[in-house]
């Protein structure tokens, strides 16, 4: 489910594939705080924010035949930050959100460009690279949480059983 953008290593920079896969599930509230300085910068949209399907699809047991599961709203949008050469910012984001999709393709700009990669790291992916962990220690925390130990359930019962036949 996750791919190695939730662990990149020290001092290795982030391929532009990981990076986007971070934005896109960036939180809104981390993306506008690290965003702030450049809310001024002119855009040139090339494909504005717009709303679509997708058919996602599944497969039985991870290895089965893949089949449709269902439909997911996205929202993409395409523009650059600046002039004519600068570099083009494209974003896909789960859900209806055009101000998420509009910031993550910011930064996907942004990101490209040399001089600014090193800032934005570390004041966008890397707490974005945070919230996902803790966000998954506490999936995991609540998934542990309704884990059954069958095996001291069966010693228990085995227990109970010994204690009626005296």
């Amino acid at each position: 489910m996750f791919h190695a953008f939730d662990n990149t290593g020290p001092n290795r920079p982030t391929p532009r594939p990981d990076w986007m896969a971070l934005l896109c599930r960036a939180p809104l509230p981390l993306l506008e705080q690290a965003l702030s300085k450049q809310a001024g910068a002119p855009l040139q949209w090339l494909r504005k924010p717009e709303t679509g399907l997708y058919m996602v699809q599944g497969r039985a047991g991870g290895t089965g035949e893949r089949f449709n599961l269902g439909e997911m709203t996205v929202t993409r949008c395409a523009l650059r930050v600046g002039g004519e050469d600068s570099a083009v910012g494209v974003a896909y984001v789960m859900g209806r959100n055009h101000r998420q999709a509009q910031l993550a393709a910011v930064a996907d700009a942004l990101l490209q460009d040399p001089a600014q990669h090193e800032t934005l790291d570390s004041a966008l992916l890397h707490p974005v690279r945070q919230h996902l962990a803790a966000q998954q220690a506490r999936r995991a925390a609540r998934a542990q949480s309704t884990k059954v130990d069958f095996f001291t359930v069966a010693r228990e019962s085995g227990a109970a059983d010994e204690g009626d036949e005296a």
